[in-house]
This record gives structure tokens, sequence and C-alpha cells, in this order.
């Protein structure tokens, strides 16, 4: 079988470990013949270009800057993203006829570019990830209006992105039911659960190790290590983290660890340098495997996301905290299940991201028990080997070209 993938996502190794990377290398050690669409911003210099990769065949697109960018490149690079995949697909992929189209969310803009594949190849099957429900989120964080232009054109694209997909793979349960619930004309016969899924990787690391790791680092060798780790934007609520950490400036008995980058970065470095607190540290990006080894010396995985979401967003970072066994501490919007799924299957703790004095009480629990952490923590690998592994997210695709 023939597959083509289309992704925001930067993609130049297919060895390199992520949620799409895993799933696509699990299609070609299962016998399919793999075509990888990403973008490659300007930002890198490089032109369009086509590899083949251990099996792989990646066609990179020269576009604009579409992340961590001023939001009229954004807007703008979104926009003309799928002129710019249609125009390399045509040029370096004309000879092959594909079986199966996937492609996930972020962005919604490859609506043309799915359509087209299906006019080409009228058999193959369409399928999308679904993982960012677009322009909803954008109203949810006060960035564009119900009423405006931009919003109305999206939606459309939005709804078009659905009605030319043969099936849809949802993050969670709510996930399903907004969709539903918000687009009455799918027939939910086509919408599934398909969570962000990994290869799963045995990562424990010894004590000393992970005393190395945290004198790297300059943490702290016997407290527990809250770390938060990924993106620093707006949609994780960074004004609200900053409560929690300078409602928690005091303490002495634990250390919250940030590492990412994003366009609020620098409101935690102002914050840190006004504030010099002993029991905060801020790190920039760093590369994948120091921060996966960072991640395997700590002990509670932070996810924050913004108070005022009404979607039910499931930030992928959580696979990253089970794989090391480490249980959760889910600070966010009421509507996301992500804090619910984890209090329900004993691997973490939640409180809505508007309550400081909640999320102080969580700590402590966890501080207070620190076998809390360990107990947790094998709760919630388990829970991943069980319902996360990238053959489930695999066989939940390539079950319906069966009965296609």
């Amino acid at each position: 079988m023939n597959l083509i993938f289309l992704t925001l996502s930067r993609i130049t190794d297919i060895n390199n470990k992520g949620i799409y990377t895993d799933l696509m290398r699990k299609f070609r050690d299962e016998g399919h013949q793999v075509y990888i669409v990403s973008p490659s911003e300007r930002r890198y210099g490089v032109p369009t270009s086509i590899s083949k990769q251990d099996g792989v065949t990646i066609l990179n697109v020269r576009t604009f800057n579409i992340q961590k960018t001023n939001i009229v490149e954004k807007g703008i690079g979104t926009v003309l993203l799928e002129s710019q995949f249609k125009k390399a697909i045509r040029r370096r992929l004309s000879d092959i006829r594909f079986d199966l189209i996937l492609y996930s969310t972020p962005p919604i803009t490859l609506t043309n570019v799915v359509r087209y594949l299906k006019r080409r190849n009228p058999e193959a099957m369409s399928y999308l990830l679904l993982k960012d429900i677009f322009p909803q989120n954008a109203v949810d964080l006060e960035m564009i209006s119900y009423h405006s232009l931009v919003y109305k054109m999206f939606r459309k694209k939005e709804k078009m992105l659905y009605k030319i997909s043969d099936y849809i793979g949802c993050m969670s349960p709510t996930n399903v039911k907004y969709i539903l619930k918000h687009n009455p004309e799918i027939d939910s016969k086509i919408v599934e659960v398909n969570p962000n899924s990994i290869e799963v990787k045995d990562c424990r690391i010894s004590e000393e190790e992970k005393k190395d790791i945290r004198m790297k680092y300059g943490l702290p060798l016997e407290k527990p290590i809250f770390i938060y780790g990924g993106n620093l934007g707006k949609p994780q609520g960074i004004e609200f983290l900053l409560k929690c950490l300078d409602c928690n400036i005091d303490r002495n008995d634990c250390h919250f660890l940030i590492v990412g980058d994003g366009t609020e970065y620098t409101k935690l470095e102002k914050w840190i340098k006004t504030r010099n607190p002993r029991n905060v540290s801020l790190h920039k990006r760093l590369p994948k495997n120091d921060y996966d080894l960072l991640v395997q010396s700590c002990d509670v995985g932070l996810i924050f996301l913004d108070h005022r979401f009404t979607i039910p967003n499931y930030p992928s970072r959580l696979l990253s905290y089970l794989e090391n066994r480490m249980p959760i501490l889910a600070v966010t919007d009421s509507n996301t299940d992500i804090g619910s799924i984890a209090m329900l299957n004993g691997f973490g703790m939640w409180c809505e991201s508007n309550e400081v004095a909640h999320f102080t009480t969580n700590v402590d629990a966890f501080v207070e028990k620190p076998e809390r952490i360990k107990i947790m923590g094998e709760h919630g690998y388990q829970f991943l080997l069980q319902n996360y592994q990238v053959d489930i997210t695999y066989q939940r695709i390539v079950g319906h070209l069966s009965i296609k």
C-alpha cells in the first residue's frame, strides 16, 4: 500500500522520536510505502527537496515561517501552505498512486491538497488525525472574533475538511463528542477515538545517572522536581503558570523546572529576573536527547492550558511523562478530559487553571506523600501501554481499509 502523510510538523529524520515519525515507521515496518510531505520554513534557508531515508520518502516543501513567528506571517504562511504543498506534490510525486491519504490538524488549510489527491486517487481512503480544533481555539483566546471574515473563512475550510474525510480520528472521547455536537452534519460512524501514540521504550535510568543529570542543570538532588516541558505560548496560559509559581515561591520542599520556548518565554524570563526564585529553574528548549534525559531525572509532569478554552485539547507532552513513569499534574480548562482521565485511572491530579490554591494543594499532596509519585507513575506507564502505543493508532487506521 502507498501512503501519503501531510503534516505541519517539520520532519527531516524518520528515526526521530515523535507521534508522527513513530507512526510512519510503523507503517513502513508493516511493509507499506510511506511518503511524507512536510514544511521547511524559510528560516532554515533551504529549498524544496525530496529524499529517501530508511525506506521512507520525505518531501520537504519550502514555506513561510508558520510556527513561532508573528501572527501576520503565520496567517499568510498558513493560507499559502496548501498551494505550496499541492505544487510540490504535482512536481515530485506525480507518478505515485496512493491508497491512503493521511493528514493532521493543524492546519485546516490542506483541504484543497486532500481534494486534489482524492481526485487523482479515487479509490484512496482519506483519514484525518484531528489534533487541533481551529478556528475555535483562536476565538477562545480572543485572537479572532466569531463575527470576523477571518473566522468565517476558516470555519468554512474546517467544515470542508471534515466533509472530504472518510474517517476522523480524535484524541479523546470528549473530542469526539465536541466535534459531533458542533458539526451535526458529520456521520457519527466516521468519527472515532484515535489518540496521540508513540513507540514505547523503557526509559528508566539509574539513581546515579539521575543525580548526574540534576547536577548538570543545577537542580536539587533530594527534592521532588515538577517539570513543565514544551511550548510556552498563549494556549498554555503562561500568566496563570506565573501566578502558581509566585504563590509557591517560598517553598523549600520541591522544585519547579520549566523547559521550552515560545511567544510567552520572555514573560517567564522577566519574572525570573524580577523575583529571583530559588525553587524555579528556566531553560530554553533543549535538543531532544538532552530533554528526554532531563525528563527522566524529574518526578511529576506539569500540563498547563488556558482557562478560556472551550475546545478539549489533549497535549502530546503527556506521553513523555507517562513513558518515564511520571504522574501528571494537569492544570487546565474544565472542557478537556485529560485531567479526568488521569484521575480516573490513577496517574495524576487535576485542577482548573484559575484556581491557584487548588494547584498548591495538589503540589502538597505529591510532596507530603512521595510514595504517591511512584505508584501513580507506574499506573500511568501501564495506561500508556494499554492505550497510547503506536500499534493502536495503526490498527485503527488500517482496520478501515478492509471494509472501505
